[in-house]
């Protein structure tokens, strides 16, 4: 696939999945600029899904909106959809995570809702939310 400056793109990064613009070709990676959220990272020990005994659980935020992420080129797929606002993908991406998580009560799934309600709380401020 050929993959040019300017094209809309689908990658995933850090267990998320983002849309975003290609604003430079860096050989076998390229630099994308994030223009919505598809998929909610994961939260806790991405090598130890599942376990919050032992492990560092940790606290993953979604790539904020025109963050740039150096992507592997394996990773980039075209997008030729119309790209959602990116507020409302955030929320969007939160809600499907939330309902995956509440599906099943585990300590690991109470554990990525608090670290998700968190994130909502602190990070995700009203310059993201409308």
């Amino acid at each position: 696939m050929t993959i040019s400056i300017g094209d809309t793109v689908q990658v995933k990064y850090n267990s998320g999945k983002y849309i975003g613009e290609v604003v430079e070709d860096r050989g076998d990676r390229v630099l994308v600029k994030t223009l919505a959220v598809q998929k909610h990272p994961k939260q806790g020990d991405l090598h130890n899904l599942g376990q919050v005994d032992g492990v560092f659980f940790h606290e993953r935020k979604a790539l904020a909106h025109y963050e740039k992420m150096n992507v592997v080129r394996s990773a980039v797929r075209s997008f030729n959809e119309k790209i959602p606002d990116y507020s409302e993908s955030l929320l969007t991406a939160i809600d499907e995570l939330k309902e995956t998580l509440a599906n099943k009560d585990t300590e690991y799934n109470q554990q990525a809702l608090a670290n998700l309600k968190n994130l909502e709380e602190n990070d995700y401020t009203k310059s993201y939310y409308k």
